[in-house]
């Protein structure tokens, strides 16, 4: 029987494809592909391009204004929807192509599944070498796509037409997969985009892909069990697979039956009210001291859904030399971490199938309620006290978090990622709904703020979403804001103002330098860059791209900022102008940099033989 085909070029077939993925979990269905953001060039606009423009799909263009950018974007969409949709992105060769690098890192750093499809270099070499073209004399075979290679979790260029079958499927594969999932790589080489194929109609089809819950080994749970059974202190750490698991709800119930406070990750933010009196708040470098204290005395550490980077163990200082670990992750990789007895599981999967075990031993933890009240009553306390803050140059960065925590609504969405504000959100924020904290921390990428912002506006548009940042940041990626207007959804941007990279700053000074190159401010004449602050007005630039902007000096300016802001109907900025080195401070945490072991400051030298003391109170592994 002849096999039924569709006459069409690979940039065409590809679409059709993606049209057609969809994915199943717990029995609701998902169009998987929303559409594809794009910048077109000569590697993709008469081959894909062409395609996007005459074909008949489902799929939404989206017009992006910086191939970095847009791809933070397209990350942020699928982080918000749990990785249950995504966009694809698309570019030319050359420079188009590698300015994806680094949020393709970004994405597969988080595990979040975003693909690319940059164009590549001619299959057929007949016009070589074209413009962009990178040419490595011992291997012509690399291009600028090859540098996807690296930050990928899957990553094929595709040299013949009929070789997208196998690639797409393997894409899909990957991009589906709670525990590989990241970064796709398909390079498309920009003659093989245009060449005609006649394509099995089988390969369009509609394609549903069924996301099973991986369900935890009897025998891990009940080793777990056995681990937990004796201990008295145990801790809950919250990662994100929580989210994307959709376990928040038992999580609460696992930590009430026993008893036990959970800390959060950042990326686990939000799993759990801030009111909630199990509730702990941010664990490691940016945490508060409640968990941080709790963490250091516990007997057994429970992750659920962490990779356990160095801001979530504080460098692996932040428990006692008696604690184990019991973790629960869909990651193999992540789950035999710190040693720890391992649950290779869904989130919701492995909770509760532990609490079963637990209660049939009739565990409880052996803390008392009133222990547990007074840490948090005293952490709630000390952030009430930030939140208060009056600074006599200007407005503090903690004053003007709690100005917008108390005026936001409880179902309001904020993005940040980089500087010193990831760490006052995790030790101040107060979520009390899920989804509510998007926080990219697993690379803390400066510049994904404002694209962050717009993707989690385009994944959930009956929310107000802010971006949080600091004015580094903005000037390093912006772009998206345009993209914002474009499209109609409204973001609002909180630009805190401390004229320069002032987290980095800080963390110099606190490392024994004086302080050098961190700062906007003007250079000395034959000298430094020690001269006056640079005056930028971002409110000014905000509306001259065709942005509502404000701009807040003080806590009453601030206030009806936030309050104008809601009302706008398009995106907005406002310009926070906040004295430099308002931000908090550790609390009974450390970070390990390198510190130099040879210097002419004796600063310098006693900070490392202070960072030598940490190292061996730290594990070393």
């Amino acid at each position: 029987m002849k096999t039924k085909t569709v006459r069409l070029t690979m940039a065409q077939a590809l679409l059709h494809f993606l049209d057609n993925q969809y994915v199943v979990l717990d029995g609701v269905e998902t169009k998987f592909v929303r559409g594809i953001m794009g910048i077109f060039g000569h590697g993709n606009v008469t081959g894909i391009g062409e395609a996007i423009e005459r074909e008949q799909t489902g799929l939404c263009y989206i017009q992006g204004k910086n191939e970095q950018g847009m791809v933070h974007a397209a990350a942020a969409y699928a982080k918000q929807k749990r990785r249950r949709q995504i966009y694809a992105c698309t570019t030319s060769i050359g420079p188009g192509a590698l300015n994806m690098v680094t949020a393709a890192a970004t994405a597969t750093v988080n595990r979040i599944p975003v693909l690319l499809l940059p164009g590549d270099n001619f299959a057929c070499r007949q016009p070589d070498p074209v413009l962009q073209q990178l040419e490595v004399p011992g291997d012509y075979t690399v291009s600028a796509a090859d540098a996807f290679r690296p930050v990928s979790r899957y990553w094929d260029r595709i040299t013949r037409p009929e070789q997208l079958m196998s690639a797409a499927l393997q894409a899909m594969r990957v991009l589906t997969d709670p525990a590989e999932t990241g970064a796709v790589t398909l390079a498309l080489p920009q003659d093989v985009q245009a060449e005609v194929y006649d394509y099995p109609a089988e390969f369009l089809r509609k394609r549903i892909h069924v996301i099973d819950r991986r369900p935890p080994a009897r025998e891990a749970i009940q080793r777990a069990s056995e681990q937990i059974a004796g201990k008295r202190r145990p801790l809950i750490i919250a990662g994100g697979g929580v989210h994307y698991s959709e376990a928040a709800s038992e999580l609460m119930a696992f930590a009430e039956a026993f008893g036990i406070p959970i800390a959060e990750t950042q990326a686990g933010k939000s799993a759990i009210s801030w009111k909630h009196p199990l509730s702990m708040g941010g664990i490691g470098v940016t945490g508060t001291a409640a968990a941080n204290r709790l963490a250091r005395e516990a007997d057994v550490i429970i992750g659920v859904g962490t990779r356990y980077s160095d801001f979530t163990t504080s460098s692996k200082s932040a428990f006692g030399d008696n604690a184990v670990f019991v973790n629960i992750n869909v990651n193999g990789m992540d789950a035999v971490k710190l040693d720890g007895v391992s649950i290779a599981a869904d989130a919701r999967e492995g909770l509760e199938a532990l609490r079963e075990a637990l209660s049939e031993r009739a565990y409880q933890s052996g803390y008392a309620a009133e222990e547990l009240a007074d840490l948090k009553a005293a952490w709630d306390g000390e952030v009430d006290r930030l939140y208060e803050i009056e600074c006599a140059e200007g407005l503090s960065q903690t004053r003007a978090l709690g100005i917008i925590n108390r005026s936001l609504t409880e179902k309001d969405v904020v993005v940040f990622a980089a500087g010193s504000l990831p760490g006052d959100m995790h030790r101040l924020w107060r979520a009390a709904q899920p989804g509510t904290y998007h926080a990219e921390y697993g690379f803390s990428c400066m510049g994904y703020e404002v694209s962050g912002a717009f993707g989690a506006s385009l994944a959930e548009p009956d929310r107000e979403v802010y971006a949080v940042l600091g004015d580094g940041s903005y000037l390093m990626l912006h772009s998206e804001l345009v993209t914002s207007l474009q499209e109609g959804t409204k973001i609002t941007v909180l630009l805190f103002d401390n004229h320069g990279f002032q987290c980095i700053h800080n963390l110099q000074r606190s490392h024994g330098s004086d302080g050098f190159g961190n700062e906007f401010r003007r250079r000395v004449p034959g000298g430094n860059l020690t001269g006056e602050y640079m005056p930028i007005d971002y409110a000014a630039h905000a509306r001259s791209m065709g942005a509502k902007a404000y701009t807040a000096t003080n806590a009453e300016e601030l206030q009806e900022a936030l309050v104008k802001a809601k009302r706008e109907a398009i995106s907005t900025l406002i310009d926070i102008k906040v004295v430099p080195g308002t931000n908090t401070g550790d609390y009974e945490s450390w970070w390990r940099v390198g510190v130099p072991g040879a210097s002419s400051s004796e600063k310098v030298l006693a900070a490392h033989r202070e960072m030598q003391k940490r190292i061996e109170q730290a594990r070393p592994r």
